[in-house]
């Protein structure tokens, strides 16, 4: 079936492979790594593929090699082959377009051999406070902790060996994109999570590029930023092919022909709004994983700059307020892996999402206010919350009511905690809503997570079908749409092709909900105190 609900030829899906007249999108999670190929209509998903990798925390630095990226993305990759054999009798030997997309910010340096000076530093880092307090006064402006800009000024007031020999600074995405296509550019969406974008350019703010330069001048003479950063581009806009090199690290099997068109690469941000229909003004959405973060696109400029938010774009530049937290939802799934191996132990082994259904379901049950029971979910550092590092916990009085519902209540109102606080400070500003899309793992199990942050941000939360595909998927829709760039702006092709015909839900908030969140959020600011004396015990 199409989007329109008319059927399709079992072998219209087949053609279009062999014909390469799909687009394949790649996006690198924090704990998995997805592809995922769709038709001429952007919501016929053709083949899937997915890999499991984690990040390793080494010499108090979170990174990941880039042998994992490449083993990672092969095997992803021939994932979605077999998926496409299994599906439909044949295996894709060349796309229409590609696109890529990996979690924003960090640190990728490499020198003018294009050799990596040190491993990646991902967002997950917070050792740049010194380095974003001097930016952020300098600029008049947040510079988040994890931005590439303050990671890399971090590394010159450390006077890290390195930085006399820095040739080119990028994300993932962007490394990526550029051993596959040969070019150094990035999405404006990911771009502005590495240096602070100019909405009226569309590119690098030309002020503060100078400003800096004229900042690190006696600290790292010769360094000019502009040279190191990749080049900016919007969505829809041509950003290379497929070099015969990038078909060969993309599919080692030497199936894969080089030529596909890419689209810029882009943050998961960026994708996530794609997915979720909310690149527009008044438009929002919030995706969970191993990091939770909500993307609001203004309408005006905030009155003031606030550390809990960050200043970004969407994939077609518009101004985005952006609320990052470290920490989603691995706390709650590490809860939940803990109750499946009771399970095992007890006798009555549970599959994963059975057990996910069961303990996340049983929390609708749970008082409003969690019964006093207070979960913290920061296993790293978090801003928001002024944590330098994570220290999960769980907190209760004497007279606090743990039971299993108030448990896994309070599970998920924590995973929605810091994000409550950040949202707190976008409606001081004035700051409006028409609609919040929510997408992620966590919202699979229907009528709760989104329940509950409905009410944790008093305000209705849509989950769309299609955002189950989550990023891999807003990344082949933004390759699909070089198609159609010329013609329409990237909100009407996803308003009117994308998603005209789209199944949502929406859940409005629950006044004992709004009420419940609200006490709970009330002691989980005051109980910070608690966790921050545990990291600094600890």
């Amino acid at each position: 079936m199409t989007a329109s609900g008319t059927p399709r030829h079992p072998d219209d899906a087949r053609t279009a492979i062999i014909d390469g007249r799909t687009s394949l999108g790649i996006e690198f999670g924090s704990t998995r790594i997805k592809a995922c190929l769709i038709g001429e209509d952007p919501t016929e998903v053709l083949a899937v593929g997915s890999h499991e990798w984690e990040n390793r925390f080494e010499d108090r630095v979170w990174t990941y090699s880039l042998a994992d990226v490449w083993s990672g993305l092969q095997a992803a990759y021939a994932d979605l082959v077999a998926d496409a054999l299994r599906r439909h009798d044949v295996a894709p030997q060349g796309f229409g377009a590609i696109g890529v997309s990996a979690m924003m910010h960090g640190y990728l340096a490499f020198d003018a051999d294009d050799e990596q000076l040190v491993p990646f530093r991902t967002w997950r880092n917070t050792s740049t406070g010194p380095a974003a307090a001097e930016l952020g006064h300098r600029f008049d402006r947040n510079i988040p902790l994890r931005w590439s800009i303050a990671h890399l000024h971090q590394a010159i007031l450390d006077g890290e060996p390195h930085v006399p020999d820095l040739g080119f600074v990028t994300t993932l995405a962007g490394y990526v994109h550029w051993r596959l296509t040969g070019r150094r550019v990035l999405g404006i969406g990911d771009a502005s999570g590495m240096f602070p974008i100019d909405s009226a350019t569309g590119d690098y703010d030309a002020g503060l590029v100078a400003a800096y330069d004229a900042l690190v001048t006696d600290r790292a003479p010769g360094l000019r930023l502009a040279e190191l950063l990749p080049e900016v581009l919007q969505a829809g806009e041509d950003a290379g092919s497929l070099t015969a090199a990038g078909a060969a690290l993309l599919d080692p099997s030497g199936a894969l022909r080089p030529g596909a068109r890419f689209c810029p690469p882009e943050g998961d941000a960026g994708t996530g709004m794609v997915a979720t229909n909310s690149v527009a003004p008044r438009t929002g959405n919030v995706s969970a994983g191993t990091s939770i973060f909500a993307m609001v696109v203004l309408e005006r400029s905030l009155a003031h700059a606030h550390h809990e938010l960050d200043l970004v774009a969407t994939p077609a530049g518009d101004p985005v307020a952006m609320v990052h937290c470290n920490n989603g939802a691995s706390e709650l799934a590490a809860w939940v892996g803990l109750f499946s191996e009771f399970a095992v132990v007890a006798g009555t082994p549970v599959g994963a999402d059975a057990a996910y259904d069961a303990l996340l379901r049983s929390a609708l049950e749970g008082e409003a206010d969690a019964g006093g029971v207070l979960a913290y979910n920061h296993l790293a550092g978090e801003p928001i919350a002024g944590l330098s590092e994570g220290r999960p916990l769980i907190v209760r009085m004497p007279d606090s009511r743990l039971t299993l519902a108030n448990f896994m209540r309070a599970q998920l109102y924590g995973v929605f905690g810091t994000l409550a606080l950040g949202m707190g400070v976008l409606a001081a500003e004035g700051v409006e809503l028409d609609r919040m899309y929510a997408h992620g793992g966590i919202f699979r199990t229907a009528g709760v997570a989104q329940r509950f942050l409905a009410g944790a941000l008093d305000t209705p939360v849509t989950v769309a079908e299609t955002a189950s595909e989550g990023g891999a998927w807003g990344i082949a829709v933004l390759a699909s749409y070089l198609s159609a760039a010329a013609d329409q702006d990237l909100g009407t092709y996803l308003r009117d092709r994308v998603f005209a015909g789209a199944a949502v839900d929406t859940v409005a908030p629950v006044p004992d909900d709004v009420a419940g969140f609200s006490v709970f959020l009330d002691r989980y600011r005051a109980g910070l105190a608690v966790e921050a004396a545990a990291v600094e015990a600890l």
